[in-house]
């Protein structure tokens, strides 16, 4: 029987499934070799069974595994306190599990100048470990990541709807597309787990309505959402914010930090990843719902390829069936893919449905 969160289950829970998926990890998509020291943060909110998998696996492939532990912060993205600051700048891999991510902040700056190869699994639990990594293959998530960023790339007009009220278009006007779910070749390159492009239309060019309708993290008091996000956008700007608490939630932590930049889109992002269906209030796993659309806003960083700039903090939030149209052509129909070239390789991986 596999529960909905697994982080509430014994030590002992999918140990077998956990120990392969964590080898994988390490020795397949973040390419660890001996001597290599391969630093792992873990705040209190994370699953300890899978960080202490992640530097065992290290450990096996002849690495140097540090792992950190360390309280949940309220502030997602803030620096650490100097200690882990100082660990993940000199680290030639870095694994983050910590539920209140540091990515962004100027700790993670310096470790992506230092050269380290870091991947970002905020939230990861056993159940997200063997699901997510463990039972992919990942070389063909790889190739329809690869596929997606092609046809992405070449493509101007875009515009994303969903039947709760999105409305949102842009254009791309040559901008690149990162596709971060690949296995980490390049130092200083940060990558995500599998199933997720990443890239920025023109910022100005960004125009209508946006309606997060399943998860939106941080603020940390939400995750999953219990109501719709409405947020109106103005030349790439949040020009208002709509709905019931979790709006006011959220709003009231835009606000909280008095940074024009927090209202900023930072980023489109397309989800793919067929071990996640549903929202489950990780981020992470979220953002790879099969089909759905990310949106991040408030810091951009340099590997979006957009025009690049910081801010206090930055948050993602989910469209979970969206309709995309690109150059007047449909892309994507209320979550389904309905590209041919997607939909060859989708089959090939065989997800339910196609």
């Amino acid at each position: 029987m596999e529960y909905p969160i697994g982080i509430e289950m014994s030590k002992d829970y999918l140990s077998f499934e956990t120990a392969k998926a964590a080898y994988k990890l390490v020795h397949d998509v973040m390419l660890a070799k001996p001597g290599e020291s391969v630093v792992i943060t873990s705040d209190s909110s994370s699953d300890r069974r899978a960080a202490e998998a992640i530097a065992n696996a290290a450990f096996t492939v002849g690495a140097e595994p540090v792992l950190i532990y360390y309280p949940t912060s309220e502030l997602a993205y803030s620096e650490p306190i100097a200690p882990i600051g100082a660990a993940v700048s000199h680290a030639d891999i870095w694994i983050e599990l910590a539920y209140s991510s540091i990515m962004h902040c100027e700790s993670f700056r310096k470790a992506l100048d230092y050269g380290c190869r870091y991947i970002n699994l905020t939230g990861l639990d056993v159940t997200m470990l063997t699901n997510c990594i463990g039972k992919i293959d990942y070389n063909l998530q790889v190739e329809l990541g690869e596929t997606i960023k092609k046809i992405m790339e070449g493509a101007d007009e875009i515009l994303v709807t969903c039947p709760n009220g999105t409305n949102l278009h842009a254009y791309n006007h040559g901008r690149k597309v990162r596709h971060s779910g690949q296995f980490a070749i390049k130092k200083g390159y940060p990558i995500m787990m599998g199933g997720q492009i990443s890239w920025s239309p023109i910022e100005e060019t960004i125009e209508g309505t946006l309606v997060f309708d399943a998860a939106l993290f941080p603020p940390t008091e939400l995750g999953m959402l219990h109501d719709n996000v409405k947020l109106t956008f103005k030349e790439g700007v949040i020009t208002n914010i709509e709905g019931g608490r979790d709006a006011a939630v959220f709003k009231a932590w835009l606000d909280s930090f008095n940074d024009p930049n927090m209202y900023r889109m930072a980023h489109y992002s397309l989800g793919f990843n067929p071990a996640v269906t549903k929202a489950t209030g990780r981020i992470v796993e979220d953002e790879r719902i099969f089909g759905c659309m990310e949106f991040g806003i408030g810091s951009q960083g340099a590997a979006i390829m957009g025009s690049f700039w910081t801010a206090a903090s930055h948050t993602d939030g989910i469209v979970s069936k969206p309709s995309i149209t690109l150059d007047n052509v449909p892309f994507e129909i209320e979550g389904r893919y309905v590209h041919p070239e997607v939909v060859e390789i989708i089959k090939k991986m065989g997800v339910a449905g196609y």
